[in-house]
């Protein structure tokens, strides 16, 4: 986790981001939907003390083969030498209307906020050959998902967005948290694909 994680303007605050990144950058082809590993997607960074909308690529690039890195695990992140700097000085927010995983059987579950109304995960970004990257911090399963999968993204609250992009003296205590529970849905994202 986390491989696959799904956006769309069905909440305020998703429809607040879309409508900052067109005033400034006219950016019509945002993309909405399910969000893979190498797909461009807005992500929130700290700019000139203000939170602003960028869009960036998911997965920094995998030096020692193919592929992409799309996720550090919040327990080792600093210890990585691919990692440790964006930790202190370019961290990042994902929003999200949820992530999905699959179980043993195969079949998609979709995983949502209970109480929030967006999810916030947290991340980092780099920049590579003059192209914003970023990866999704996870960190051990709660029990709303640990039967489906023993990793979930490292979730922030809504009270914490600030906190983890301004706040150095935060990170670690956020790095070490425990993720809020999660509602479930089987069916959401087979039900999703075939309106298209």
């Amino acid at each position: 986790m986390c491989g696959r994680y799904y956006i769309d303007d069905g909440t305020l605050e998703i429809k607040k981001i879309i409508l900052e990144m067109n005033k400034k950058w006219d950016s019509p082809g945002i993309k909405m939907g399910e969000i893979c590993p190498t797909n461009e997607a807005i992500i929130l960074i700290a700019k000139g003390g203000m939170m602003e909308p960028v869009i960036s690529k998911w997965g920094f690039p995998n030096f020692k083969g193919s592929g992409v890195i799309i996720n550090a695990r919040s327990e080792t992140v600093f210890e990585k030498k691919l990692f440790r700097d964006s930790l202190v000085s370019r961290r990042c927010i994902i929003p999200a209307s949820g992530f999905y995983e699959w179980n043993a059987n195969k079949e998609k579950i979709y995983f949502t906020p209970q109480e929030e109304t967006t999810m916030y995960m947290s991340g980092i970004f780099n920049v590579f050959n003059n192209e914003i990257r970023f990866v999704i911090l996870t960190t051990g399963a709660n029990s709303s998902i640990s039967d489906v999968h023993n990793r979930m993204p490292l979730l922030l609250s809504d009270s914490q967005l600030e906190e983890w992009l301004f706040n150095d003296t935060q990170t670690q205590k956020i790095l070490k948290q425990a993720p809020y529970m999660l509602n479930r849905k089987c069916d959401f994202i087979q039900q999703t694909l075939d309106l298209f």
